[in-house]
């Protein structure tokens, strides 16, 4: 197979695809319409049906008449005979002879029509019948369709509101976040406005001691300092001997 023979089966299966698709989501539409072609198909068969059954009951009046004709032959034949006319006899028998040919055709051409109506008039009931099921299923088909497509139409309205839901948490969180930072950068403003550029001041003084609750490694001595010369002052006995002599 050459490529262009491989080409144009590609693009045959493509619109093999595209039109079932196609057929697929039109299904009930298209199987409407069949349904709709089917009824107009079972009216003209009933129409036809009709003719034959008028064209029937034409040919069945045209053999009676020639019945009626014939037994009047016969009756002419059997007085011609009875009189032993028996030229009169074969004149009329000459018409008759026709005439039964003709009654033997119509006869023939009568069956037929009967043996139509009977194949239409079952062809018909049958198709009919057929009808009238397949409305059934295609009406239960259009409810479980509209019963379908409502479900979809739930399930579609309940995903997009979960999907709602989510961005809506999402940007309660994003809230959030802006907040907390903005309140970050509120209390650092104001930190920094209490600061007031006294930073290095503050600092000098805490390294000097002077500041309540900063402490350094000389402001600890100088406390215990402080408080020895205290006792030494309540103390006559330790003042005497002195400082020294207490560790001996």
């Amino acid at each position: 197979m050459s490529i262009f023979d491989k080409i144009l089966t590609l693009f045959r299966g493509a619109a093999t695809e595209a039109g079932q698709a196609v057929v697929d989501r039109n299904a009930i539409r298209i199987l409407d319409q069949e349904i709709r072609d089917s009824q107009n198909a079972l009216v003209k068969s009933r129409d036809d049906l009709a003719k034959i059954m008028a064209q029937r009951n034409l040919a069945s009046r045209k053999l009676e008449d020639k019945v009626k004709k014939a037994s009047e032959y016969e009756s002419y034949i059997r007085g011609a005979l009875a009189r032993d006319d028996e030229g009169l006899a074969r004149d009329v028998a000459a018409k008759l002879a026709p005439l039964e040919a003709d009654i033997t055709s119509e006869n023939q051409v009568i069956a037929s029509y009967d043996d139509s109506i009977k194949t239409l008039q079952a062809a018909i009931r049958q198709t009919d019948t057929n009808l009238g099921r397949l409305k059934q299923q295609v009406d239960t088909v259009k409810v479980t369709e509209s019963v379908q497509r409502a479900q979809s139409a739930i399930a579609a309205r309940h995903s997009g509101g979960n999907s709602k839901m989510r961005t809506a948490l999402d940007s309660l969180e994003r809230v959030k976040t802006q907040q907390a930072e903005k309140a970050a950068r509120l209390d650092a403003a104001h930190q920094l406005a209490q600061s007031d550029g006294d930073d290095d001041l503050r600092a000098r003084l805490a390294n000097a001691g002077l500041l309540e609750g900063n402490s350094s490694a000389d402001s600890v001595l100088a406390r215990f300092q402080k408080q020895d010369q205290k006792s030494l002052t309540h103390d006559p006995i330790r003042m005497i001997e002195g400082p020294n002599d207490s560790h001996r």
